[in-house]
């Protein structure tokens, strides 16, 4: 943390710089205080592109990429931007948490103890699973780049700007940006991909473990040599992790591990669970104290800050330097108002010249002492990325890379695109192409195609073995099916050879892509929303309005019969073999599943004496053909006569509520035992908890309780346990701190798995007491869980989908969505073989195998239902139905096949 220089910005939007934090190759990155009227004062770190490199449209193009990477994996261990990157603002801000460097961290207290590794791995695996899930690579991984906070670690580059050693603009506009590492595929001038990634973690891993980088210490030419060729030497890693270190360092792509192996491997429970209770050694904590003191107690600087007229251009400011570890020293965003202009290409006292990484100290400022340790650097840069400039049409120039002991290998990387311009034809990618951002797929799609697939990409004669190549800017590519486009993204399987050339014709599923549907089916434009959707024996899928009812036949998706009688239902049951049952809120259908004709139809008014106008609620659940579901009438209740010379009283009006167990195959009224009333209008709406052999288990829905329930239960949820025979209430009681509306489900050997604050608990039903826990993230928030077999499988707010041991809660397996944060908690869904399960939220479907958690795909509409229509924001829904599976998204259905 240093005093701000004599030219550095005093305000960023409504953001009032207060001292310089650190610094990068492409930015500073600033402390500062929200000054607006209705900022909240809190600190903000204000991330801002240096100014002699922001001249280059190349830079300002990949430095916006790389801004809206972080947006897109914002949560976790990722910082969400308080404010995004524009092109008129080359600058960012998120919430400041208090955290030091890798670097600055082994500096102060040595090599990190194996769980601080394992937390610090498992964060950043992690992380990089959510980007290597939809095919990208981070490539922003370096001592400099992760940040080590109070309750875990925090990445803060997302490419290989981010992550430069070094930076510089050359003549004709070039920018030349250097790597901190490299790769054994990029020394031999091969591409970069998610593998890539797993093997600077490896670096990483073993740099944290030891205090030193295996193969990349020394002259960058020397550490090429070693990375590309030499095995490298971990014995000083920790016996518990030199595996993993050693298969993330394997010389072929295709033998290190995947992201998410990494993470469950080095931290099952998840990083933030085993950082529980502090995870950083000393002296770090006292240093994150301090440095929090201090950052809380920064004024704003007393000099006086002058606006500049019409704004400032992001290159319009000084010339660049900066401390021999941080880089140039200056950014000037376009509404960042400078304290004193300085001409460009004149240098106050210190400056070196116009590079990042590699300039003197300046001597010129003030440092704040005792925030942090700046040792000796023994990471060489061995890699550097050159960005030409190139006229419009002209053809990727090639070069051999340079032989030993001249300059680090070369990877050029097109020139930026001018603003609104059409991105270029997807071409045959060459060994180390890095992609270009492109603008996303229009949601308007053609109809009459069933099924596109991107165009074959045109090929390109790679170059030889270490050649110098140059990356061409590819776009995302699209399936459009029925008229809606959907995205495919990836999965933990890696790709095979034939999915690098997609083909005009459909070919073999590639891995990570959701199967082709077999059908979709769209509601017509202004009909009502579908109150209920239901399968009827693997054969029918039912869908009921305020208009009526309508069965599609599961295997073509064609309309099989409507029942506009049927109208208002809400929900839809198979009837034994021949008959769908249909629930409505005055009356039970019984329709032919042929042609939708009503076979029977009982009204509660006839079926159910002693409860007029019986107001029912949804209903409870079911097993075999017995339907369990309340309801409710009010009486009056005569006031008592009154006594001589007093007068009467007035009549009262009370509501009794039932339990009813009705048997639909039979048509009849098995039990109905009396329950506590709920709130207005009167119906208690019980869940189904666990069925068992001889009783059930219910919970009443927080939003019908009466306000002295709510006071009684002080907070936590009340279980109800009835006999299925008679219907006699067994015992009421409460499970921990399971609240009311909080997620909790049951199985059939007695136990009881409910969310307790952020963690997951199992309880014994006879006794309520605990059986196990399952520790959290903070603000975790678990879903409801999906009993299977010896596994409980789990979701929670995280995004995250796991499996464990039902008897004991040892963690099985654990995966995430890669769905950013702040969608809600995943729906869980099995499939009917109870082979595949179904994480769906607002923002798309993700299929995994539920034995071991292998991504198998994702499915995701574009939202919107038709060029004109209304935008889609209702979340998906999966419904197992034999060997398919029926995906809803608001009105839209997809039938994918099942395993």
């Amino acid at each position: 943390m240093e005093a701000l220089r004599q030219d550095d910005p005093r305000r960023f939007g409504p953001y009032t710089a207060l001292a310089r934090f650190r610094a990068s190759a492409s930015a500073v990155h600033y402390l500062a205080r929200d000054a607006s009227e209705t900022g909240s004062d809190a600190l903000a770190v204000v991330t801002a592109a240096r100014p002699g490199l922001a001249a280059a449209p190349a830079f300002r193009r990949r430095f916006l990429s790389e801004a809206r990477t972080a947006e897109r994996l914002a949560g976790g261990w990722v910082q969400p931007p308080l404010v995004p990157a524009t092109d008129d603002t080359l600058w960012t801000a998120s919430a400041y948490v208090p955290a030091v460097t890798l670097t600055e961290a082994i500096g102060l207290a040595g090599p990190l103890p194996e769980r601080a590794v394992r937390i610090l791995g498992a964060g950043l695996a992690e992380t990089l699973s959510r980007v290597h899930a939809t095919g990208a690579v981070l490539q922003g991984l370096a001592p400099g780049t992760v940040l080590l906070a109070q309750d875990g670690p925090r990445l803060t580059a997302f490419g290989p700007l981010g992550a430069a050693a070094s930076a510089e603009v050359r003549e004709g506009g070039q920018l030349s940006v250097r790597l901190g590492y490299l790769t054994p595929e990029q020394v031999e001038g091969e591409e970069a991909g998610p593998a890539s990634d797993l093997f600077v973690l490896g670096l990483l891993l073993a740099y944290a473990a030891t205090g030193t980088t295996p193969l990349a210490d020394g002259p960058a030419e020397e550490a090429a040599e070693r990375i590309a060729h030499r095995p490298a030497e971990l014995d000083a890693v920790p016996a518990e992790l030199r595996d993993l270190v050693a298969n993330c360092l394997a010389k072929d792509p295709a033998d290190r591990p995947t992201a998410g192996s990494v993470a469950a491997d080095l931290a099952l429970e998840g990083a933030a669970a085993l950082a529980k209770g502090g995870w950083l050694p000393d002296p770090l904590p006292a240093a994150l104290r301090e440095q929090a003191a201090r950052a809380e107690a920064l004024e704003p600087p007393a000099d006086p800050v002058r606006e500049a007229e019409g704004g400032r251009s992001a290159d319009a400011g000084p010339s660049d330097a900066g401390p021999s570890d941080a880089g140039p020293s200056d950014a000037v965003p376009t509404d960042a108002v400078p304290a004193d202009s300085v001409p460009v290409g004149e240098r106050t006292p210190g400056e070196g010249p116009q590079t990042a990484g590699e300039s003197p100290d300046d001597n010129a400022t003030t440092r704040f002492l005792g925030t942090g340790a700046r040792p000796p650097q023994t990471d060489r840069a061995t890699q550097q990325l050159s960005l030409p400039r190139e006229p419009a049409g002209a053809a990727p120039s090639h070069a051999a890379l340079p032989p030993a002991g001249a300059r680090p290998p070369v990877a050029a990387l097109p020139p930026a695109a001018p603003p609104n311009a059409p991105a270029p034809a997807p071409a045959q990618p060459y060994p180390y192409a890095y992609p270009a951002a492109s603008a996303p797929q229009s949601p308007s799609a053609p109809t009459s195609p069933p099924r596109t697939t991107p165009s074959e990409s045109s090929s390109a004669q790679a170059p030889g073995r270490r050649a110098m190549i140059t990356a061409v800017a590819a776009g995302v590519a699209g399936l459009v099916l029925g008229g809606t486009a959907v995205s495919v993204l990836g999965s933990d399987e890696p790709a095979s050879a034939a999915d690098d050339k997609p083909t005009a014709e459909p070919g073999p599923k590639l891995p990570g892509r959701a199967p082709d549907p077999r059908w979709i089916h769209t509601r017509p434009a202004g009909s009502p929303a579908p109150a209920t959707a239901g399968i009827w024996r693997d054969r029918l899928l039912v869908l009921t309005d305020t208009a009526g009812a309508t069965a599609l036949d599961l295997r073509t998706g064609r309309k099989t019969w409507e029942r506009a009688d049927a109208a208002g239902a809400q929900t839809v049951l198979a009837a034994g073999d021949g008959l769908c049952f249909l629930a409505s809120p005055t009356e039970f259908l019984w329709l032919s599943p042929e042609d939708g004709r009503i076979e029977h139809r009982v009204r509660f008014v006839d079926q159910f004496t002693g409860v007029p106008n019986m107001k029912v609620a949804p209903l409870t659940g079911l097993s075999g053909s017995v339907l369990w579901f309340t309801g409710s009438h009010t009486v009056t209740v005569k006031a008592p006569k009154p006594k001589k010379g007093k007068k009467p009283g007035k009549d009262t009006q009370v509501v009794k509520a039932y339990l009813f167990a009705y048997d639909i195959v039979r048509r009849e009224e098995l039990w109905r035992t009396p329950v506590p009333a709920g709130r207005a209008p009167g119906t208690p709406a019980y869940r189904l908890t666990a069925v068992r052999n001889a009783d059930f288990v219910v919970r009443q829905s927080a939003d019908t309780l009466t306000p002295d329930d709510v006071r009684a239960g002080k907070g936590k949820a009340v279980f109800r346990c009835f006999d299925r025979t008679t219907g006699k209430q067994l015992w009421s009681r409460q499970f921990g701190t399971v609240a009311p509306g909080g997620a909790a489900v049951g199985d059939q050997e007695g136990q009881l798995y409910g969310a307790v604050g952020d963690d997951l608990q199992a309880f014994e039903t006879g006794t309520g007491r605990p059986v196990w826990t399952l520790d959290g993230a903070e603000s975790s928030v678990y879903g409801t869980p999906v009993p299977a077999g010896r596994l409980l499988l789990t979701t929670n707010r995280n995004q995250e989908v796991a499996a464990v041991d039902r008897a004991t809660g040892k963690p099985v397996w654990r995966r995430s969505t890669e769905v950013p944060l702040g969608v809600g908690t995943p729906a869980l869904t099995l499939s009917g073989s109870g082979k595949t399960l179904y994480a769906a939220d607002a923002s798309q479907v993700t299929a995994f195998r539920a034995e071991d958690g292998r991504r198998l795909w994702k499915f995701q509409d574009i939202g919107v239902q038709d060029p004109k229509g209304a935008t889609v924001t209702a979340p998906y829904r999966v419904l197992p139905a034999g060997k398919a599976v029926v995906v809803q998204r608001g009105g839209v259905f997809y039938s994918f096949p099942a395993e």
